[in-house]
C-alpha cells in the first residue's frame, strides 16, 4: 500500500494504476473523472479503480492519495462495489461513517489502514444507493463485469444478458429497476467513455478506434461520437487538450475565484475572457460539460460553506456574496445544497 500526501497540479491528468481511495483534505473547486466533473467532493472518500483519470480544476487542492496493491483483495464481491462504477462517482459519505473518518483524519496511516477498505463497504452497502439485496447488488455487478470485459463485441442485449449468471433474478430488469438504466444503456455508456479515453489520450486514428471499438466503420463511429458528444472525434481531441493542460479553463476558473462573490454576470466573464457571451457559454459546455451559471451558483455555494463552518452569521454571509436578505441567501443555499445553512453546519459538527 501506498500512501501519499500532495499538492495536485491544476488540470493535470492523473492516471489511476491500481486500486486508489482519494481524500480531498482541502480546497476549493471541482474534480473532473472520466470526462464528468464533479463539485461535491467535500467530506467523500472517493474509490477509483485502473484506467481511470482525475483531474484537479483548481490549484489550491491538497489530497491524500492510497493506493492499493493486493488485487485479489478487488475481486471480493463485498469490496468490488466501491470501485466499479455503475453510472457516477463510487465514494463513502465521511458524515456518515465515522470510522471512515478516523482512519482518514490521522496524518499518517497506520499498517493496518487497509481495514478502511473492509469498513467502506460496509458502509456503502448500509448506504445502498440503489436501495438493492446484496445478493441483487452481486447480480448488479456481475452484468457491469461482463460489460466491461465485452462493451467492444457488439453484443446484442440478449447475447449479453445470457453471458450473465442471473441466479434466478431477470438481470435485464433487476439492473433497469435498481440502476434507472437498461442493460443496452450501460452497454453504450462504457462504450462511449471508452472511446472519449481513446481520442483524447492516444495518438490513434480514428479509424484505429472505431476498428477497436467495434464499429463498422469510421464513418459510422463518427456521426455516432458527435451526436452524442456533439463535437467530432477531432474536434473532441484538440479541445480536451490532453498534453497542453488547456489554458482556457485555467484562466476561466481563476476569474471565478476572483471575482464570484461580486460578479455573477455571465456578461461580465464574457468580457474578461474576451469574448461573447454566447461563445464562451459554448466553449464551457464543450470543455468542462457544465454551463457557465452553475459554475458560478457552485462557487458561491463552496464559499458560503466555508463561511458558515467559520461560523460567520448569515446576516454576514448574505451580505459579503451580494444577496439582498438574509432569507434570500438562505432559499438560494438550500435550492442547491439541499439543505438549510443550519442543517449543513449541524450534519458537519455532528459527524
Amino acid at each position: 500500500m501506498k500512501v501519499e500526501k500532495f499538492n495536485p497540479e491544476i488540470n493535470k491528468v492523473y492516471f489511476i494504476e491500481s486500486h486508489t481511495l482519494i481524500h480531498v483534505l482541502s480546497g476549493k473547486g471541482s474534480i473532473q473523472v472520466d470526462f464528468k466533473n464533479y463539485f461535491d467532493w467535500q467530506e467523500k472518500a472517493i474509490f477509483l479503480e485502473k484506467g481511470q483519470y482525475i483531474k484537479f480544476l483548481s490549484d489550491d487542492f491538497t489530497v491524500r492519495r492510497i493506493e492499493f496493491s493486493n488485487d485479489s483483495k478487488f475481486h471480493d464481491p463485498e469490496v468490488r462495489v466501491l470501485f466499479k462504477h455503475l453510472i457516477s462517482l463510487g465514494y463513502i459519505d465521511l458524515l456518515e461513517c465515522g470510522d471512515c473518518e478516523t482512519f482518514l483524519s490521522e496524518s499518517v496511516l497506520a499498517d493496518n489502514s487497509a481495514d478502511i477498505i473492509d469498513i467502506s463497504s460496509k458502509q456503502w452497502f448500509w448506504q445502498n444507493p440503489f436501495q438493492a439485496s446484496k445478493e441483487e447488488y452481486q447480480v448488479i455487478f456481475d452484468t457491469k463485469a461482463i460489460i466491461d470485459k465485452e462493451y467492444a463485441n457488439q453484443l446484442s442485449t440478449n447475447d449479453l444478458v445470457s453471458l450473465i449468471n442471473d441466479r434466478g433474478y431477470n438481470a435485464q430488469a433487476l439492473v433497469k429497476n435498481k440502476v434507472g438504466l437498461s442493460v443496452k444503456n450501460l452497454m453504450s455508456s462504457k462504450r462511449h467513455k471508452e472511446s472519449l479515453k481513446e481520442v483524447a489520450f492516444t495518438d490513434k486514428t480514428i479509424q484505429e478506434i472505431s476498428y477497436d471499438l467495434g464499429f463498422k466503420d469510421d464513418a459510422y463511429f463518427n456521426r455516432v461520437f458527435k451526436t452524442t458528444v456533439g463535437q467530432t472525434p477531432k474536434e473532441f481531441r484538440a479541445n480536451f487538450d490532453f498534453q497542453n493542460r488547456d489554458q482556457f479553463t485555467q484562466d476561466l476558473l481563476e476569474l471565478l475565484s476572483k471575482y464570484h462573490t461580486q460578479e455573477r454576470s455571465l456578461g461580465f466573464y464574457a468580457n474578461k475572457m474576451n469574448v461573447s457571451i454566447k461563445t464562451l457559454s459554448k466553449k464551457v459546455q464543450s470543455k468542462m460539460n457544465i454551463s457557465l451559471g452553475q459554475l458560478i451558483r457552485l462557487e458561491l455555494i463552496n464559499t458560503a460553506k466555508l463561511m458558515i463552518l467559520d461560523n460567520e452569521s448569515i446576516t454576514s454571509i448574505s451580505n459579503r456574496l451580494g444577496f439582498e436578505e438574509p432569507n434570500h441567501f438562505s432559499r438560494f443555499f438550500k435550492h442547491y445544497s439541499g439543505q438549510t445553512p443550519t442543517d449543513f453546519k449541524l450534519k458537519k459538527y455532528n459527524s
